[in-house]
């Protein structure tokens, strides 16, 4: 059985909990092979980030490029990018040495105490170099509304939809109700996959985890269909196996046993 090769662009966070280490621990229990290229070190851990220090572009053009040349990948997941000059390196390297393979975009725009993660002015480049090329874009419902001015999801995805993305997954977890919604939209039509609330203040990197787990499906022949069902899934038994760790909002659980799918 071959093995999907994901490599991941996006921050490290020193507390374990979200970016990079979550990305690599959520591939890894899914079967794949985690490769990065870190566009930041950030200080952080379950009370917020405390600091942030960018990688420069060229550096991680040539962390991608020196994984692509040699690796290749199966599917990217981009997480935190920062600013306007890291989104114009990814996709040059994209289109340069990736292009045809699914692509996960998760829009990481502000951090889950609250810290600015994407410099204002680099909005505009994610939509027109990143979300336009996109297999499929996974805003939570603050990011949606950041990028289409509504935070309807349906109308949220299709304005998305509408910038070149195949599908859009709206995450509900800003949402309100014992019942959590996350809409799948594509040129298809939508679907909506409804999850009892799960009653936890640990809930960082849940994004992260999402989207690496839907990169590692594509990756691996699933449909996005199907990629999306089981990432939900994967989160779902991440947020009960949660540890307890952090005054805040704590990482989530990654055992070998927890997931059986």
């Amino acid at each position: 059985m071959s093995v999907p090769r994901i490599l991941i662009v996006a921050g490290s966070d020193s507390g374990g909990g979200a970016g990079i280490q979550a990305d690599i621990k959520t591939v890894t229990l899914l079967g794949g092979f985690a490769m990065t290229a870190v566009t930041a070190l950030t200080a952080q851990n379950s009370l917020g980030v405390h600091g942030v220090h960018p990688t420069p572009p060229e550096f991680v053009r040539a962390q991608m490029a020196a994984v692509l040349d040699d690796f290749g990948a199966d599917a990217l997941k981009l997480g935190m990018l920062g600013n306007a000059a890291v989104i114009d390196v990814v996709a040059s390297e994209i289109a340069a040495r990736s292009s045809g393979i699914p692509l996960v975009v998760d829009p990481v725009m502000v951090a889950k105490g609250g810290a600015p993660l994407l410099a204002d002015d680099a909005v505009a480049a994610l939509k027109q170099r990143l979300i336009a090329r996109a297999t499929i874009v996974t805003p939570n419902l603050p990011e949606a509304e950041a990028l289409t001015g509504t935070r309807d999801p349906l109308a949220a995805a299709q304005t998305l939809l509408g910038l070149g993305a195949q599908a859009v997954l709206v995450k509900g977890g800003h949402g309100a109700g014992e019942m959590l919604e996350d809409w799948l939209v594509t040129r298809a039509g939508a679907q909506v996959f409804r999850n009892r609330r799960i009653d936890t203040p640990h809930t960082h990197g849940t994004g992260c985890t999402l989207a690496s787990a839907i990169a590692t499906g594509l990756g691996a022949g699933r449909g996005i269909d199907a990629a999306v069902e089981r990432g939900i899934a994967f989160v779902q038994a991440a947020l009960r196996a949660a540890p307890g760790f952090g005054a805040g909002h704590g990482p989530l659980g990654f055992r070998t046993d927890m997931f059986p799918g």
